[in-house]
């Protein structure tokens, strides 16, 4: 499956790109997030609780990220387990573009499951998929704004 959108955010896109390698912003706009751990610069870990359908879980997982495109953008993979529900593995492609006094956050991500939760099929899936990555960019927009403006 495969989700993409973009979001404009009034901050440039040093801020931006701050906010998204910033655990505690991250933490707090993850829907379901319970713990999120730095390892290092490049290494996450996370404790989600999530529900597709009637499908509630666990996942505990880890994500990587490549900042070799900064301040321009990232790429991320990871994997989360959510044990008899299933697993969730993917990865997302995001870019940051100035546009005068805000930025354009625009991502693709790729998102493959497995397991009890890959049973209830992909229309369900991609829908949870698409609301959970919307709560996530409008937290992370509102917070990032405020931020700039204060």
């Amino acid at each position: 499956m495969e989700l993409s959108d973009e979001i404009r955010i009034t901050a440039p896109r040093d801020v931006v790109y701050r906010a998204l390698n910033d655990p505690e912003i991250l933490r707090e706009c993850i829907p379901g997030c319970e713990e999120l751990t730095q390892n290092s610069a490049q290494e996450l870990e996370a404790k989600v609780v999530l529900k597709v359908g009637p499908v509630k879980a666990r996942f505990a997982g880890e994500v990587t990220l490549d900042t070799s495109n900064a301040p321009n953008g990232f790429s991320l993979t990871g994997e989360g387990k959510g044990g008899a529900a299933g697993f969730a593995k993917g990865g997302a492609e995001v870019t940051l573009t100035e546009d005068g006094a805000e930025t354009v956050l625009a991502y693709t991500a790729k998102v493959d499951v497995g397991g009890k939760i890959a049973q209830l099929g992909s229309r369900l899936i991609a829908g949870t998929a698409k609301k959970l990555s919307g709560k996530f960019f409008t937290r992370f927009g509102e917070i990032v704004s405020e931020q700039s403006v204060s």
